[in-house]
């Protein structure tokens, strides 16, 4: 049962009838959307989130040992303390997808499925997805031997043989972060030259923790209750108690692209200090941003997100002033 049951339902909502005006609309209910709601709460902004789900990826996550405050919490329930937070300040949560944004004047329109919204600000913090492998047994075995964040969940392997696949600095520096915990490292990459930085193939070459496996593919996950073995491309099997897939993430691109959102070449929202945009008005926080996509973690989700509501405070305040 999904721990977020009980905290959500009191939250989302049925709309308001008749009022589809607000200071600002948050899209995106992750770790940066929800703390921006608390922020932009706390300044007596009229306030909702539009959202497909709640809690992003870190409602997926295993046990998270690196969030001040929590020296150990399950991702759901840490979503659902965010959550509490952000029904104590009373901030709708509407279970609407964002199809498209737009600027009409000095205001912007969220459309969503059910209709039009209107808002001074909006704060976007749609996140990003891990790329995942799509093998058998990859769904089944997440949270059960399949992670996707080693800083989170290493200290789970202590002692134990774990695998990484992919070949880019994340992937290294996974690698190199599991072998103060884990008994053995695989590196899985499907070249036999890896992207990484020199400096970091170097120490994965010569620590003795880690194996190479190079010019191979995953092609199953096989277990019972846990991941047990992985089955590479030419059938040789792997005995092992974990898998950290780390071959990229991924920012709705296309969707940024669609309203008009400046995107770096990878598709994450160029952000200035202030986690403003390119379009005046619109924000962005966490994890879809590049301010984050050097160091994606919690704690700089809900920083980027307190940041963001700020910002859009002081803009609405400034620019409609002598409109109230």
């Amino acid at each position: 049962m999904s721990l977020l049951g009980p905290l959500v339902a009191p939250v989302v909502r049925k709309e308001k009838k008749g009022k589809r005006k607000y200071d600002v609309i948050i899209v995106g209910a992750g770790v940066a959307g929800l703390t921006a709601a608390i922020y932009a709460a706390r300044y007596k902004l009229d306030t909702i989130i539009l959202t497909k789900d709640i809690g992003g990826t870190t409602a997926t996550a295993g046990i998270i040992e690196n969030y001040p405050g929590f020296i150990e919490i399950e991702g759901e329930a840490l979503v659902n303390k965010f959550v509490q937070h952000v029904k104590y300040y009373d901030v709708d949560i509407y279970i609407e997808e964002v199809i498209d944004i737009q600027k009409k004047d000095d205001m912007v329109i969220v459309k969503t499925f059910s209709g039009e919204w209107e808002t001074k600000a909006v704060i976007l913090t749609l996140g990003a997805e891990r790329v995942k492998l799509g093998v058998p047994g990859e769904k089944e075995f997440f949270g059960r031997g399949v992670s996707y964040c080693a800083t989170c969940d290493a200290p789970l392997f202590k002692g134990k043989v774990v695998a990484v696949v992919g070949g880019g600095d994340t992937a290294v520096k996974e690698a190199l972060h599991l072998v103060d915990y884990a008994e053995k490292v695989y590196l899985i990459h499907r070249r036999d030259q890896f992207r990484a930085e020199p400096i970091y193939v170097d120490r994965i070459k010569s620590n003795p923790k880690i194996e190479l496996v190079l010019k191979h593919t995953i092609k199953e996950l096989r277990g019972h209750n846990k991941l047990e073995e992985i089955i590479l491309d030419d059938d040789t099997i792997l005995k092992v108690d974990g898998l950290f897939v780390a071959i990229g993430i991924k920012p709705p691109k296309e969707f940024f692209q669609k309203i008009g959102i400046k995107t770096d070449d990878e598709g994450y929202v160029v952000v200035g200090p202030d986690q403003s945009t390119n379009i005046p008005g619109i924000f962005a926080a966490g994890d879809c941003t590049t301010a984050s996509n050097k160091f994606r973690q919690i704690v700089t989700a809900a920083a980027e997100g307190a940041i963001a509501a700020d910002s859009a405070f002081h803009y609405i305040t400034k620019k409609f002033a002598d409109r109230s």
